[in-house]
């Protein structure tokens, strides 16, 4: 066996595990350098918070082990394929590579979630199930232009 097929296997115990516990099937391995930095399952079972997916959790996870919100050079391992905000977070923390054993497609086929939220995101925002619309606000306190100010030592 392989590093990889290790960690994946790792994540996959992790959901069985969950599912055993009452949880959802999704566990998440995230190694640096070879180093197990966090294991967690999904527990929106257990604290009714629907964004702490695996992934969410084992990023929450590592971050506070490093003192960061950086992962750069961080490998994630999730049984399933991470569904957008997972995706989109490890991409915010700067984790460049992921794998997941199971996909999106085979999770649905058992009532789960997820492919049809990736296609629903693809969609132009007039066309999507969640309406989200810009509205504008324009006044001299903008919080962007006030963060790059910061960024730049103003």
């Amino acid at each position: 066996m392989d590093q990889h097929d290790t960690y994946l296997r790792e994540a996959v115990a992790l959901a069985r595990d969950n599912v055993a516990a009452g949880g959802r099937p999704y566990g998440a391995v995230i190694v640096r350098d070879g180093k197990v930095l966090a294991r967690a399952a999904n527990t929106t079972h257990a604290t009714k918070d629907p964004t702490d997916h695996a992934e969410m959790v084992a990023i929450r996870a590592a971050s506070r082990s490093l003192g960061g919100s950086k992962l750069e050079d961080c490998v994630v391992y999730a049984s399933g394929r991470p569904c957008p905000m997972c995706h989109a977070a490890m991409r915010l923390s700067g984790i460049k590579t992921a794998y997941f054993a199971y996909t999106a497609e085979e999770a649905e086929t058992y009532g789960l979630l997820g492919a049809g939220i990736y296609a629903e995101l693809c969609l132009p925002l007039d066309e999507q199930p969640m309406q989200v619309r810009h509205l504008p606000v324009r006044d001299e306190a903008n919080p962007f232009a006030a963060w790059k100010a910061r960024q730049d030592g103003a």
